[in-house]
């Protein structure tokens, strides 16, 4: 079961690296009426949040299979 939450994590954190824009009209684009789309450090947030859950999702993977 940790393998698959593992595996989600990762998934999710490259898309965060590498779609942040879409991260945002996914979750965020809703809240605004005149959206110009994602601020720089909006951008910067997600890329650092996808870090982290590649990060997790690496070391949980890393652990599963140590153990």
């Amino acid at each position: 079961m940790y393998i698959l939450g593992s595996i989600i994590l990762l998934i999710v954190g490259v898309l965060m690296l590498c779609f942040p824009d879409g991260v945002y009209a996914i979750t965020e684009s809703w809240k605004a009426k005149a959206s110009n789309g994602p601020s720089r450090l909006y951008r910067i947030h997600i890329r650092v949040g996808g870090g982290v859950f590649v990060l997790v999702g690496v070391l949980g993977l890393v652990a599963n299979i140590v153990w």
